[in-house]
């Protein structure tokens, strides 16, 4: 039997335990910008036809563009980061030389942190390691749910880095490294605010593409994700005052938590994370007034909160009032 994983989300759950409608719920679970891309029209044969190449290709290079990927590396798409993520260790094993039949390997994945990568390796037999030595490591940067960056020095074996969350902070990226034993992941769905399209992408060396679209198969992204994809990722614009948007809006929100007692304690501008007395307690609190906050389970005191949509911030300030 699978062990269920710790994530955002859930609100159904919630709605069931505290009332009121999906509509009335503010969700702050999750880190997902609240003002997502305008999706516009999507062309037909984006529904009706099998994906095509030219589209894929399009999707590609806008991202080339976007996240400024060197010539000499490669790059690919699939349904959603999580998709990616499930790669990985099989991936990583490939690069090693160490394929079916040779000892299960062991992977360092400093925590906490999000818990699809260590899910991922131990299903694939890899021992997973919180720190020390190891023969591949994951970085996640910023790290979810903290927002601690990435570590600097270079490292003997694999070394994957999960930057869904970079994109806020776009100078801190490791994309522009040409090292081989490197594969970068970034999400779509965070910073665009449209999770549900499902769309991912890994920024690796050519050979290491190559192992990785294999294994996807074809028809790896749907038609509107590739044509939604590549129109976001060429609006350079949008991207830019979005991000002027977030920063501000994290920092009203730090504002508020603080006039609450609470403490920051790090997060990224699409989630912040707190330090309260009791995080569960606080959950509960927030749940009465219909907001749906995050907590975790290694940690009694740790709050994280997404940012509200700008019609939503009224609703958030009274459900805070009182919360200790």
């Amino acid at each position: 039997m699978s062990k269920k994983r710790d994530h955002g989300g859930g609100l159904d759950a919630a709605v069931a335990a505290f009332g009121g409608t999906r509509e009335g719920w503010l969700d702050l679970s999750t880190g997902i910008n609240p003002v997502p891309y305008p999706v516009g029209r999507i062309g037909a044969e984006a529904w009706t036809a099998l994906p095509d190449q030219a589209a894929m290709d399009r999707l590609l290079s806008a991202a080339r563009a976007f996240w400024s990927v060197p010539e000499g590396a490669g790059i690919v798409a699939a349904n959603g980061a999580s998709a990616l993520i499930a790669q990985m260790p099989a991936v990583v094993a490939q690069m090693q030389g160490t394929g079916a039949g040779h000892p299960a390997k062991d992977v360092s994945i400093p925590g906490p942190t999000y818990n699809e990568h260590a899910a991922a390796f131990r299903a694939q037999g890899w021992q997973v390691h919180p720190q020390g030595p190891a023969s591949a490591r994951v970085i996640v940067h910023p790290n979810n749910p903290d927002g601690r960056l990435g570590p600097d020095e270079e490292q003997a074996g694999v070394t994957i880095i999960d930057e869904s969350f970079c994109d806020v902070t776009p100078e801190a990226s490791y994309v522009g490294d040409t090292d081989p034993n490197r594969i970068i992941l970034k999400s779509f769905g965070k910073f665009w605010g449209l999770a549900g399209l499902r769309l991912g992408f890994a920024i690796c060396a050519p050979a290491v593409a190559a192992d990785l679209t294999d294994r996807l198969g074809p028809w790896a992204v749907a038609g509107p994700a590739l044509e939604i994809g590549a129109r976001a990722l060429e609006d350079h614009d949008w991207a830019e005052a979005t991000r002027a948007r977030l920063a501000e809006d994290a920092a009203r929100l730090d504002g508020l938590l603080r006039r609450s007692g609470a403490r920051v304690v790090g997060g990224t501008d699409l989630f912040r994370l707190y330090e309260v007395k009791d995080a569960a307690q606080a959950q509960t609190h927030l749940a009465e007034h219909h907001v749906w906050s995050r907590i975790f389970p290694y940690s009694r005191t740790w709050l994280r909160l997404g940012l509200p949509a700008p019609d939503r911030w009224d609703q958030l300030e009274a459900a805070l009032t009182g919360l200790r």
